[in-house]
């Protein structure tokens, strides 16, 4: 069974969870462009790359994907100084979305090249890990057509609304950024942006569906099990403070 290496780094800067990300794609960037360059074969190469999910939360941050619009920003500089949120352009996929305190963020490091070479399948086992999630809380999500993320009452136009936002980046097969779920998340910050660029649904959160709070380190607990199903992966509590900062 593969192993993914797991570590819950808290409360972090979006910048420096970006920069934890950079680091661990170029670690298997190197080692395949390493394999490329000596033109070995898959029977000789004995470096191996490694795989990582880093779960964390973030201060009040909007950040643009790449291929997003900035006007879906509502509010300027001076706005965000009062409100306390930061503001990042980023080479993920995707328009804008929020992340801040009482969101789970999860940043899975894979090299594809080890499960399958297909995002679009990638993106939706990321939505199935968030769906099985939810259903384990009483929540009944599911996908909405042509948006990614994972959504609740999908096939009613005037009730979908968006509980987990996803943009991902991938060089070479391996990726980067992830997933956010609003599990006791502030949704009036949402207010400041058109989220994921769709200006006609709504955002919830697992608190607001549930009408109290929940425990987020229960939530971090069952996602970790369901991303192991989903990915047929072990999740390996070992990777050190270096791995991610160096």
């Amino acid at each position: 069974m593969k192993q993914v290496y797991f570590k819950d780094i808290g409360l972090v800067e979006y910048g420096d969870a970006w920069q934890m990300q950079e680091a661990l794609m170029k670690k298997g960037l190197d080692i395949k462009a390493s394999w490329y360059n000596d033109a070995t074969t898959d029977s000789t190469r004995s470096e191996r790359i490694d795989n990582y999910l880093l779960l964390c939360n973030h201060p009040h941050v909007y950040t643009l994907g790449k291929s997003g619009h900035i006007e879906n920003l509502l509010v300027n500089d001076s706005r965000l100084q009062q409100i306390g949120a930061t503001f990042y352009k980023t080479n993920r996929g995707g328009d804008i979305t929020y992340h801040g305190p009482g969101q789970l963020v999860g940043y899975p490091i894979l090299d594809l090249e080890q499960f399958y070479t297909d995002l679009g399948k990638y993106m939706r086992n990321l939505e199935e890990v968030i769906i099985q999630t939810l259903d384990a809380f009483g929540i009944a999500g599911g996908r909405l057509q042509g948006s990614t993320g994972v959504w609740l009452d999908a096939d009613d136009a005037y009730k979908a609304r968006k509980i987990c936002a996803m943009g991902v980046r991938s060089s070479r097969w391996i990726t980067m950024h992830g997933f956010a779920l609003n599990v006791n998340a502030d949704l009036q910050y949402f207010d400041n942006i058109v989220p994921c660029g769709i200006s006609d649904k709504k955002v919830t959160s697992m608190h607001k569906e549930l009408g109290s709070s929940v425990d987020e380190d229960k939530v971090k607990e069952v996602l970790k099990k369901y991303f192991e199903q989903v990915f047929e992966c072990e999740l390996v509590n070992n990777l050190v403070t270096q791995d991610v900062t160096s």
